[in-house]
């Protein structure tokens, strides 16, 4: 064989034996670097949670259709949540229970959100200590309709004196409204008003009695609609001095011949004029209030 020959087949052999050395080697990385991408991507354990399959608003009750297993990181879990390992038979044992508080799809349910299956829904939705007291509306005094369940109110009285002449007062402040006659939700066709009857209103023991007082007293009960904002407010004022027959004395306003004057009662029953001013926004020379007691 020509020496020229021999040279061009060590070439080549050596050639391939590279060429097979190298491939042997990427093999090698590419296992190594799909080892690692599994590492990377191995998933965290999780753990079955109870959640709701559809939007739930309140006082929806549960059934078997409404709620579901899904599967939850079990790194995120919260107190409250309904796992598999602590209620397996959990769809069953929700079944009937009242929605509290709106549930949307996909979002778990919390103990805190339902309430048990035996619970009446009105007495499900009113938190502990409190009280529901319906009062009439209408139109003109329930702000046109547009006082809707979950709205905030101040609750107006309204009282003819003596000559003709009228108080007003706001005894009872920050009130949530519980339901419009027996409505006690949005409508599902997304209407901002209703033209309701009655409205039920979340109140304390002391609230209840001074609605109940005022109920009595008052020529007519008016609700005004308190911004959206006040929801945060935790506290309600009242007028408690109504369940002692008075003797807080109160600023009232009277409205008389179209004088509006500010005013408070003296323990005599008579009532001193303070700060009086005319519907034109003159001063007026006197005012003539009427009996609180």
């Amino acid at each position: 064989m020509k020496p020229a020959r021999i040279i061009i087949l060590a070439v080549a052999i050596g050639a391939a034996g590279l060429a097979g050395l190298i491939a042997m080697r990427m093999t090698g990385t590419q296992q190594v670097v799909m080892q690692q991408a599994e590492t990377i991507i191995k998933k965290e354990p999780t753990v079955k949670v109870l959640v709701s399959a559809e939007n739930l608003p309140v006082g929806s009750r549960l059934n078997e259709n409404t709620v579901r297993w899904a599967e939850w990181p079990e790194t995120a879990l919260i107190d409250g949540y309904i796992t598999d390992r602590a209620m397996p038979e959990a769809v069953k044992d929700v079944t009937g229970s009242v929605v509290r508080m709106p549930l949307f799809a996909g979002e778990p349910v919390r103990r805190e959100k339902i309430a048990d299956a035996k619970t009446n829904v009105m007495s499900a939705l009113l938190p502990a200590g409190k009280r529901a007291v319906s009062t009439e509306i209408s139109v003109s005094t329930g702000a046109g309709g547009f006082i809707l369940p979950n709205d905030r109110v101040d609750v107006i009285m309204v009282r003819r004196g003596d000559g003709g002449s009228f108080t007003t007062e706001t005894v009872l402040e920050n009130i949530r409204v519980l339901a419009i006659d027996q409505q006690i939700q949005e409508r599902e066709d997304g209407a901002k008003a209703v033209i309701g009857t009655t409205a039920t209103l979340e109140l304390t023991p002391d609230q209840a009695k001074v609605i109940a007082v005022t109920q009595q007293m008052a020529d007519r009960l008016t609700l005004s609609l308190r911004s959206i904002v006040d929801a945060q407010e935790a506290d309600t004022r009242s007028a408690d001095y109504l369940l002692s027959g008075g003797s807080n004395n109160p600023a009232v306003q009277l409205i008389k011949s179209g004088t509006l004057t500010t005013s408070t009662p003296s323990g005599t029953g008579a009532a001193s004029s303070a700060g009086t001013a005319t519907a034109t926004g003159q001063p007026a020379s006197s005012s003539k209030t009427s009996d609180m007691q």
